[in-house]
């Protein structure tokens, strides 16, 4: 009786269990990066929602967030946080969220009344250098504060994966920022689109002058628009602090700029386009960390944003308009 061949022995096989390995590591990457993503997401929305308002990169924005976390690690030392139990920790960093974001949006208001009110109708260059003056005086309060070094944020959430997957990690520093960043952003969708605050912020963004003619207090609108990218942002040092778990007085330059850039590129001044623009950044990061290399990372990102701008320099999501002389 002639040998039947049985069926082939996949077990034998390397090809499928590499594609396994492949396809698991990718959605590793997207995972790392849509969470990073989020992170550079919350940043941009404050850079987007000033600029919206009244047309002005505040560059001290990046800065801004850096004294948040400075603000976040002493308070960490000064509650004794990293003895606390699970849930004393998981209130103490809702408090933490609360007050840093409290701190940066009453200096970010301060610093709009000082600096930037005065120079509401000067030309554009002068509040664009006042801002980055800012920036530099923010970063020297950072080096008084941290010191030269960087500084080490105590590990207060596990890295326990939570998915029964050893292939892929998602820990508790994943599950917090979905966990405060989703409801923010929509909290801020809510604010803009259905309240009075929200309605005298889309008119004050299309027309000041028409705005006040209608009874619209001017600068209280912009005045709430810095508390809310300041808060936005105070909440974002929070969520970094206990991701990265390394603060430095010069975080807030490469952080900013990477915030700034998802803005641009989502189309400054939209706000889902700053959300958008933050989860490609955050992908583009982490896919090409990942399969070309770090060193090229930063590069391959801004050369992506060339290219988009070249064929849309509105950004993904923004509106051409015309510049107003």
């Amino acid at each position: 009786m002639p040998h039947q061949a049985g069926p082939p022995d996949h077990r034998s096989d390397p090809f499928p269990e590499i594609f396994r390995v492949s396809v698991q590591f990718l959605l590793q990457q997207c995972l790392i990066g849509l969470t990073n993503g989020a992170l550079i997401a919350l940043v941009a929305l404050g850079y987007t929602m000033v600029y919206g308002i009244i047309g002005l990169i505040n560059f001290a924005h990046g800065d801004l967030i850096m004294l948040g976390a400075c603000l976040a690690l002493s308070l960490v030392g000064a509650l004794g946080m990293t003895a606390a139990g699970p849930a004393t920790t998981w209130v103490g960093i809702g408090g933490l969220v609360l007050l840093c974001g409290l701190f940066c949006g009453l200096l970010n208001v301060a610093v709009d009344r000082i600096v930037y009110k005065p120079l509401r109708n000067a030309p554009k260059l002068a509040p664009l250098v006042s801002a980055i003056g800012v920036s530099f005086i923010f970063m020297n309060v950072g080096l008084f504060w941290l010191g030269p070094a960087d500084k080490s944020f105590p590990e207060l959430l596990p890295s326990t994966n939570l998915l029964h997957n050893d292939a892929l990690q998602f820990t508790w520093k994943d599950l917090l920022v979905v966990l405060i960043v989703g409801p923010l952003m929509v909290a801020l969708s809510v604010l803009v689109k259905g309240t009075k605050l929200g309605k005298a912020m889309r008119a004050v963004s299309q027309d000041p002058t028409a705005a006040a003619l209608v009874g619209v207090d001017v600068d209280r609108v912009i005045a709430a628009t810095f508390f809310i990218g300041g808060f936005l942002g105070g909440a974002a040092s929070v969520i970094y602090g206990l991701y990265i778990n390394t603060i430095g007085f010069q975080m807030g330059f490469q952080n900013g700029l990477y915030a700034f850039t998802a803005a641009v590129l989502g189309g400054i001044g939209s706000i889902p386009g700053a959300v958008l623009g933050g989860l490609v950044i955050g992908l583009v990061r982490a896919l090409a960390s990942a399969y070309v290399g770090e060193r090229w990372t930063g590069a391959i990102v801004f050369a992506i944003l060339i290219v988009i701008l070249v064929f849309r320099p509105e950004g993904l999501l923004g509106r051409r308009v015309k510049e107003k002389v």
